[in-house]
């Protein structure tokens, strides 16, 4: 590995990418300590100290790198880009015109990166605009008197929300940059540096407990299992065999290979998850700004909490919900058996066409069984148990395991690819 490491940074071309990456990275968690105008970082960092804030934004401080509880310009992270672009492929289904652009090619997906971008902001507008008034209104940490933005007039909030929307957009950019002449996916890499940048600070606070050293080694323990189990299931594969025919064209035969179709066993890879999470985040964020003695309130209080049943029974549901639902919008069965069909490949005991897409519809659903359900035990497991430990801290539950694991193996992979090209050994032997 080590070897591979200094074999990367002795070609030029890749040690540009490999620096412009960490660069990019090092500046976005530069950005999560910048305080938006107007906020009193001093109170917010006492607020914090006293540990009063709700499971539902612990969990997405992690996500933002820690830096929307800090009221940052980059509170709100890479989040309002990420769902932006998982709603854009949702439209594919819905928008024919949306289909038409992403079966262009590379004009149409510029256009709809364009979509995305603007959608982006709308977002940003929305989420800063939530997060100014909450905290405004004292309701960011519960048990905090300190104001965390003093004196707060229409016009300081206006100036809060187009920093937190401007900050959203820089983040945006980075992304690209990363994507375009960096390793790796942009999106993907700064969501990982914001939840294993707060690793280590979470960690500290277990070991700072009543558990110590003991609840901190059995808490690593748990996350390394946690960790080679989802290592495994992510790399597993079922290939379906393809054999194409021979064909004579001219003087040249071309075809007579075989070769296979590679299904994995998470297809969805975390984002039913995060849909799961966004969905139900939403009950708790409408109940801030109600009254904290209606009924309604303190019944979505202590039903939407995350050691509560309905909770968890919903969390389940919706995982294995999207999980089908994402796999059905970016796994299309037709595309790939006509796409077989034109270049004279086929699955060997199943007829070509309708019979064909069939039965990879078929394969597919079972499959998808088996990852729903992994992905539902992994999101569920840790969380549950760190919770009965004591040991608070999304970072140590299954979702951000999933990322972390994912986007390391998937980068591991690019820079693999980078390195095969130029005749070297890679990362992983």
């Amino acid at each position: 590995m080590f070897k591979a490491l200094v074999s990367a940074f002795r070609t030029p071309d890749l040690r540009r990418k490999l620096l412009i990456t960490i660069l990019i990275m090092v500046i976005y968690r530069f950005g999560t300590y910048v305080p938006a105008p107007y906020v009193s970082y001093k109170n917010v960092e006492a607020c914090l100290s006293q540990q009063g804030t709700a499971d539902l934004l612990a969990m997405m401080n992690i996500f933002a790198g820690g830096g929307l509880l800090k009221l940052s310009v980059f509170a709100l992270g890479i989040m309002p880009y990420i769902t932006s672009s998982i709603i854009v492929q949702l439209m594919r289904v819905v928008i024919p015109r949306f289909e038409e652009l992403h079966k262009e090619g590379q004009t149409g997906q510029n256009k709809l990166t364009e979509y995305t971008r603007y959608l982006t902001v709308f977002l940003a507008i929305v989420q800063s605009s939530v997060f100014a008034s909450v905290a405004a209104s004292g309701q960011l940490f519960v048990g905090c008197q300190l104001p965390v933005v003093p004196g707060s007039t229409p016009f300081r909030l206006l100036i809060i929300i187009l920093a937190m929307t401007a900050g959203t957009t820089l983040v945006m950019w980075l992304a690209e940059v990363i994507t375009e002449r960096g390793i790796g996916n942009g999106m993907s890499l700064l969501i990982f540096t914001g939840i294993a940048a707060n690793f280590p600070a979470l960690l500290g606070q277990v070991y700072q407990g009543n558990g110590g050293v003991t609840w901190m080694v059995l808490v690593l323990a748990m996350f390394l299992a946690i960790t080679a189990v989802v290592v495994y299931v992510e790399s597993c594969q079922r290939r379906i065999p393809v054999q194409y025919a021979k064909r004579v064209i001219g003087r040249r035969t071309y075809g007579g290979t075989s070769t296979y179709i590679p299904i994995k066993i998470n297809m969805a890879n975390v984002i039913p998850v995060i849909f799961a999470s966004s969905i139900l985040s939403l009950p708790q964020m409408i109940a801030q700004f109600g009254n904290p003695n209606s009924t309604w309130v303190a019944w979505v209080h202590n039903n939407f909490t995350y050691q509560s049943f309905w909770y968890i029974f919903t969390y389940v549901v919706l995982i294995i919900f999207f999980s089908f639902f994402y796999t059905s919008i970016t796994f299309n069965p037709e595309e790939i058996s006509d796409n077989m069909k034109r270049y004279g490949g086929f699955i060997p005991g199943i007829r070509a066409g309708a019979p064909t897409a069939d039965y990879l519809r078929y394969v597919v659903r079972r499959i998808n069984w088996v990852g729903a359900i992994y992905l539902a035990i992994v999101a569920l497991i840790p969380q549950i148990v760190f919770a009965r430990m004591g040991v608070q801290g999304a970072a140590f539950g299954g979702t951000s395991i999933i990322i972390l694991v994912g986007v390391g193996l998937q980068t591991v992979k690019d820079i693999n690819a980078q390195l095969q090209q130029r005749h070297y050994e890679g990362f992983l032997r």
